[in-house]
């Protein structure tokens, strides 16, 4: 058993459960930690995807009862139908686009120092979007309409950007178009189900000849654990932050970890991956 691998699998599943729900990149921090760890080559992207099935599950766990609400009342309740209709089409612009130009945006730009350049420019949208007044009109993620579900998913899109952050995108897409802070958070949460799901699938599937289930399985364990226990505390946190506080301090840390990285970069400090 390769033990070295098994920490870097712990590793890349705790910093994957701690940043998906916030904010600040997960998929931007798993690219600068894989890239330190030596472990971002194409199944260490690949595992980097899978591990997000374990984030997703404690989203699951912590909505449990929303959840199951809403697959028992499909088939007859008018808002559950709204509900997962809504969660369709907010899914949409993301996934077209992904099928798209997905391949192009990972050749181009899942390197330290195009995340870095993402993370403090999403910051700036971040201050910018909470110095605006902020006119709340929706209070509940049951209250959206189908138009804003699509301006959310519209949002989330700009996550195509690796260090732009997908639960960022959507949580400051929903403050701009009026959703509180709690329904703008639990939105991204919900949505996160179906986009994160279908995009690891959809990664195992294209790459299953780089994979050994049996060889592979004790790393894919531990950082799926990893992820599910740790996003489990992000996002109770989160929604415990967000009852009294904005975003800004979100915004202020994604502009020092991007001049940190693009400082240990220039400086020769860190030799990042730059090709």
């Amino acid at each position: 058993m390769d033990y070295i691998l098994l920490f870097k699998a712990l590793i890349l599943g705790l910093v994957e459960g701690l940043t998906e729900f916030l904010p600040i990149s997960s998929t931007g921090h798993l690219i600068l930690v894989g890239d330190l760890l030596n472990f971002n080559d194409d199944k260490g992207k690949v595992f980097q995807i899978v591990i997000q099935v374990g984030a997703i599950l404690a989203v699951c766990w912590e909505y449990r009862a929303k959840i199951a609400a809403v697959i028992v009342g499909l088939p007859s309740e008018r808002s559950a139908q709204k509900f997962a209709l809504n969660l369709v089409i907010a899914f949409i612009p993301l996934a077209s686009l992904g099928l798209l130009f997905g391949g192009h945006i990972k050749a181009l730009l899942f390197k330290p120092i195009p995340v870095a350049l993402a993370f403090i420019i999403g910051a700036f949208v971040i201050i910018w979007a909470e110095k605006r007044e902020h006119k709340v009109r929706i209070h509940e993620v049951d209250d959206l309409s189908p138009l804003d579900a699509l301006k959310l998913g519209i949002a989330q899109a700009f996550a195509l950007i690796p260090g732009a952050s997908r639960s960022g995108s959507t949580i400051i897409g929903g403050l701009l178009i009026g959703l509180s802070r709690k329904a703008a958070t639990e939105f991204s949460f919900f949505l996160a189900i179906p986009t994160l799901i279908i995009a690891s699938l959809y990664d195992v599937y294209k790459h299953r000849d780089l994979l050994d289930f049996a060889g592979d399985g004790p790393m894919f364990a531990v950082g799926l654990l990893a992820s599910f226990v740790s996003a489990l505390f992000a996002v109770k946190g989160l929604l415990r932050y967000i009852s009294k506080y904005d975003f800004i301090p979100f915004a202020w840390y994604r502009i020092a970890f991007g001049l940190v990285v693009i400082a240990t970069a220039y400086s020769g400090l860190v030799e990042w991956t730059v090709d």
